[in-house]
């Protein structure tokens, strides 16, 4: 098994915050290549292209935030001194046929502060501004409807929808359109990505180019819209942050072969009488907050050593990994494994209770793991093994599995190997907006169908704690198990121990709650509670104890008194990943069940006997889908 590697978001954005660093090997058609200084304070020029767009606000963006910025602009040299332009980034409207005019006097320095700043080494921005950009057309001025966002790479002077391509192709580290074995924009197969395609009577690349214009104006932000559509307003407003901006482009870069694919199939050949206003484009939303999102679990559920659970975690080895794939929008579409996953229709209801969007919950994904001897081999043989996929729209999802991990719940595999018929299939119904039912329908190939349902209980819990509510499980209309809270949120801050005020966790609110089903009940599974630590504000979920059947009555497993999942977080002075919350579940461990735990107390340190240990992984939005189209490129890769 490839581990996965995962980059820090700031590694993604070096490309966008650094100077010149984008503008390697870049095809001299376009572009300012003399090489020499800017001596001669003559005027940056070049074209705004569409077709022609007048009206346009232009930018360098010097600071590489991917918006305006207005003068008085502090701007480091190479030699670390760092200069004021009064005046800020050069900015100007287009004005006929698309030509723009930067004055880059302030960019002219006395020699003895440092030589002058080049502004081929930024790239460069233009905006359409919705109701007052117009495009020139054969059949004269077309006001723009909507706005949307174009960029160059540095020293490229037209900025068009195909330079955006080449330069976010770039900033992904795809490298350039031609490289040998490329896939991504394989649909501009012989088109010059930088050149003026109005002037060459280039129709198929002006034909592409406008309705990448379209698919760039349906992701733009509508209050950014909103905003630039103001009387008053002239394009320098700000509103986009640097990550907002690149997963515009990013999306652009992978909608990009869908939306040529639409444009031929209108043409036929014939790309001059395309009407791109008529095209049926992709209707692909982004979330521009650029979350953080759980993308993988690394599952340890095996013990060599002594073949039996529970085991010293450091005997623990992998039995299984977890991918959980997105929509640009930040939507859960799927969870694959390598290995055994171990679908909980509890966390499904939680998921629904989102829409499918993980980064809206409190506390992503709470663990689960298959304690079964046959994940690991599972695991260890070549492919995926196990998927969940989600309909949102249909309000259904899907479980298909090619292993007996699961027959102790009544889940056989139709085949060894997953991609014919569902073994589970669920379907959800919302009342005003929540979750009323969730049904499982278990399909067996010796047998009637199982019907489950989960029925979440708030009624008569109104103070449970957010994300975590009460239910009932039902098979085929027999209550299997439930949970309800008995009291209300307990705070136990203030008794806290001073030498415990400043420990990683503290146990600082429980709610209690009744786990009914299973009997006769162990002994000793009592006194439930699900702990908090609220300190700072936060509601960090640390410890909740629940029965499982089919795990413990395997025999590779001795579980007398239940099971407990106990989470582990980043310690509290960590900084928070931006987009992402102090919430984020760094480790949780399986471990056997222990009853009555004080309100108060300093959280246990990491156990040393469990069952299962998990990983969770994260990556920012952006981070995900550049890894997704780096992954289309190699062929290897594809379909994993």
């Amino acid at each position: 098994m490839k581990p996965l590697i995962f980059l820090p978001v700031s590694v993604l954005f070096l490309a966008i915050a650094g100077c010149g660093k984008e503008s390697d090997e870049l095809p001299v058609d376009g572009r300012e290549f003399d090489g020499v200084q800017y001596s001669d304070p003559a005027p940056y020029t070049g074209r705004v292209i569409d077709g022609y767009l007048k009206n346009a606000r232009v930018w360098l963006d010097m600071d590489g935030d991917s918006q305006y910025t207005s003068g008085p602009m502090e701007y480091e040299l190479a030699s670390g001194r760092k200069v004021v332009l009064p005046s800020g980034e050069p900015t100007a409207m287009s004005g006929e046929d698309g030509q723009f005019s930067l004055d880059i006097s302030e960019l002219q320095l006395d020699p003895k502060v440092g030589p002058n700043i080049n502004p081929a080494k930024f790239p460069l921005y233009a905006l359409a501004l919705p109701g007052k950009a117009v495009e020139q057309t054969r059949s004269g001025d077309l006001a723009i409807p909507s706005a949307f966002m174009l960029s160059a790479a540095p020293g490229v002077r037209n900025i068009t929808p195909l330079t955006t391509l080449a330069r976010y192709r770039r900033l992904t580290t795809l490298g350039p359109v031609a490289d040998s074995g490329s896939s991504s924009l394989s649909g501009f197969a012989g088109i010059n990505l930088l050149r003026d395609y109005v002037l060459a009577e280039d129709d198929r690349a002006h034909a592409y180019a406008r309705a990448m214009a379209r698919f760039s104006a349906s992701q733009f932000p509508k209050a950014y819209n909103d905003k630039l559509a103001e009387p008053e307003s002239d394009g320098t407003e700000r509103f986009l942050s640097p990550q907002g901006a690149f997963l515009l482009g990013v999306s652009l870069l992978q909608n990009a072969d869908d939306v040529v694919a639409v444009v031929d199939s209108a043409a036929q050949g014939n790309y001059a009488n395309v009407d791109v206003d008529e095209l049926d484009l992709p209707l692909v939303p982004v979330e521009l907050s650029d979350p953080v999102l759980l993308t993988s679990q690394r599952v340890y559920a095996y013990s060599e050593r002594s073949g039996t659970l529970p085991a010293n975690r450091s005997d623990l080895q992998v039995s299984a990994e977890l991918m959980f794939d997105y929509s640009e929008d930040g939507r859960l579409q799927s969870i694959t494994s390598e290995g055994c996953l171990a679908p909980s229709m509890k966390e499904i209801a939680r998921l629904i209770s989102v829409n499918g969007y993980m980064a809206k919950l409190s506390t992503q994904w709470l663990p689960s793991a298959s304690l079964s001897p046959q994940s690991k081999t599972a695991y260890y043989n070549p492919g995926v093994d196990e998927r969940l996929v989600f309909d949102w729209v249909a309000r259904t999802a899907r479980f298909e599995t090619g292993t007996a991990c699961h027959q102790p719940k009544g889940t056989q595999p139709g085949s060894t190997e997953i991609g014919g018929e569902s073994e589970v299939t669920y379907s959800w119904g919302l009342d005003a907006g929540k979750l009323a039912k969730l049904d499982a329908k278990i399909h067996q190939s010796d047998g009637p169908t199982i019907i489950r349902t989960l029925v979440p209980k708030t009624a008569t819990a109104p103070d449970a704690p957010e994300g975590f509510p009460g239910y009932q499980l039902l098979e085929d209309g027999v209550e299997l198990e439930s949970l309800i809270y008995g009291s209300q949120f307990v705070d136990c801050k203030g008794i806290v121990a001073d030498s415990d005020q400043n420990a990683a966790q503290v146990v600082t609110g429980v709610y209690g709650y009744e786990f009914a089903g299973y009997e006769p009940q162990p002994a000793a599974f009592s006194g439930l509670a699900l702990e908090f630590d609220t300190r700072d504000g936060l509601k960090r979920p640390l410890r909740y104890g629940f029965l499982a059947p089919e795990m413990s009555g395997l025999s590779t497993v001795d579980a007398e008194n239940g099971f407990e999942w106990v989470l582990y977080y980043p310690s509290r002075t960590s900084e928070t990943p931006l987009g992402g919350t102090p919430n984020l579940i760094q480790n949780a461990y399986l471990k056997s069940y222990s009853a009555n735990r004080a309100c108060g107390r300093k959280f246990e340190d990491e156990p040393s006997g469990v069952y299962a240990r998990i990983e969770y992984r994260y990556k920012n939005l952006s981070e995900y889908l550049v890894e997704l189209l780096n992954q289309d490129e190699v062929p290897e890769n594809r379909g994993r």
